[in-house]
């Protein structure tokens, strides 16, 4: 049985650890509202995009289309670019991205693809690595999100794209949905998905000829489009991050607060053993005097 002193030293442990966990809630919580209303005010653009796009894409058809639009016709080489945290504590939140991601990788390879990988984040980096490590072709930080980090990770994507190494491009990541929901997501970047982004504009029957031609537009607007795509991601990431870390933190606080209690109770409940024996030994000793 452990000493009044080694107990003691517990309790005060646990009350240092709950005092941590309880300010890395505090400060997750701080952040969240900021980083919930990046992810929600990136969401109207990036579909406002697509919705162009949509419109765009309509038009245009035979071999002056895109490739980033329509791809290159073949899918025997797949690109799974994996976006998560840098840092841990947030429950299971990046776990749920790898997983998504696995099974994705899993489907692939047992068709026979030949799948690459890009991470964004540490966390996705440390734990694909070991199983997929041979098949990383880039490793990025998730760092802030921002258009100077989501820029790097697109270009890298159209590098591989252009160089004919990739023929589809796909991105698992976390959607923020509320505080107590995060929902894994493994969309398509490449074929360009051009159904999914909103709805269309709806021209009333007039008839737009565009200047220049609407492939050149395109040719602007898919690259343009791919980076708000990673950087929506990178956004939607960190605001489920937070509130998985706030609500992790949350747990790990109440936890500690019941074990406080129980260690207190024994502790207590020792003690007072402790001296029970103490003064039966003297009650003994006098007795026998």
């Amino acid at each position: 049985m452990a000493s009044l002193k080694e107990m003691r030293n517990r309790i005060g442990s646990v009350k240092a650890t709950q005092k941590i966990t309880k300010a890395m809630q505090m400060v997750a919580a701080a952040k969240l509202r900021r980083s919930q209303d990046a992810a929600q005010n990136a969401r109207p653009y990036a579909q406002r995009m697509a919705s162009v796009i949509a419109n765009l894409a309509a038009g245009v058809s035979g071999d002056g289309a895109p490739k980033l639009l329509v791809g290159t016709g073949r899918s025997d080489r797949h690109l799974v670019v994996v976006a998560t945290s840098d840092r841990g504590m947030a429950g299971g939140f990046n776990t749920a991205i790898i997983r998504a991601a696995r099974e994705k990788i899993n489907e692939l390879t047992g068709q026979g693809k030949d799948v690459k990988l890009l991470v964004v984040g540490k966390k996705a980096r440390d734990q694909l690595k070991r199983q997929y490590g041979d098949r990383f072709v880039a490793v990025f930080e998730a760092g802030v999100p921002s258009m100077a980090n989501a820029q790097p990770v697109a270009d890298k994507i159209t590098e591989l794209f252009e160089a004919g190494e990739i023929d589809v491009v796909t991105l698992a990541f976390s959607r923020f949905q509320s505080v107590v929901s995060q929902v894994p997501t493994v969309t398509q970047l490449i074929p360009a998905q051009v159904q999914g982004g909103g709805a269309t504009i709806d021209l009333k029957g007039a008839a737009y000829e565009y200047e220049p031609g609407e492939e050149e537009i395109l040719e602007t607007l898919l690259p343009r489009n791919l980076t708000v795509q990673v950087l929506s991601a990178m956004l939607e990431n960190q605001a489920g991050f937070y509130a998985a870390q706030m609500t992790a933190m949350d747990n790990a606080t109440r936890n500690a607060g019941d074990m406080i209690a129980s260690l207190t109770l024994q502790y207590n409940r020792s003690r007072q053993a402790q001296i029970t024996k103490e003064l039966i030994e003297i009650i003994s000793g006098a007795e026998a005097l």
